[in-house]
């Protein structure tokens, strides 16, 4: 069940990119797909955790774009400061980390990015959801807060 929960999640993030013609599939989600369906009872893997993770980390690699600009550097040092906001904010979630390079090194819009990260990590944990009251899988999520 839980491959067959990260292949409809995933599809379905591709599927509203080519809706909205904007890419909505980026590498960490798969990685947080991974959580969601394969280790769900982790505290990595709760709805907090994906769903703040990602928009704390993102958040960070936009800070970090605008105060040093695109460069690798900037990219590592927004990887790593993603780390410690997750951890104050209490949203660990270690593929975020990675959203917060791919924002330095694609600098893409906000709003546009913010907005479709934020419905794709919605869609990723709704299908855990579902998922996870299948009976076929352990339950999803086993907190919320």
């Amino acid at each position: 069940m839980a491959t067959l929960g990260g292949v409809v999640a995933l599809v379905l993030l591709v599927a509203i990119g080519v809706l909205l013609d904007q890419t909505v599939l980026i590498p960490p989600l798969a990685a947080s797909a991974a959580l969601v369906f394969a280790a769900p009872a982790l505290p990595l893997a709760q709805p907090r955790s994906v769903i703040g993770g990602q928009l704390i980390s993102a958040l960070v690699g936009f800070v970090c774009l605008a105060v040093a600009g695109n460069s690798t550097w900037t990219a590592a040092v927004a990887g790593g400061l993603a780390i410690g906001a997750m951890a104050l904010a209490r949203t660990p979630h270690s593929p975020a980390a990675a959203t917060s390079v791919i924002v330095v090194v694609t600098e893409p819009s906000p709003a546009v990015f913010l907005s479709l990260l934020a419905l794709a990590t919605l869609v990723l944990v709704g299908v855990g959801i579902l998922t996870g009251r299948s009976g076929k899988t352990a339950r999803y999520p086993s907190y919320w807060w």
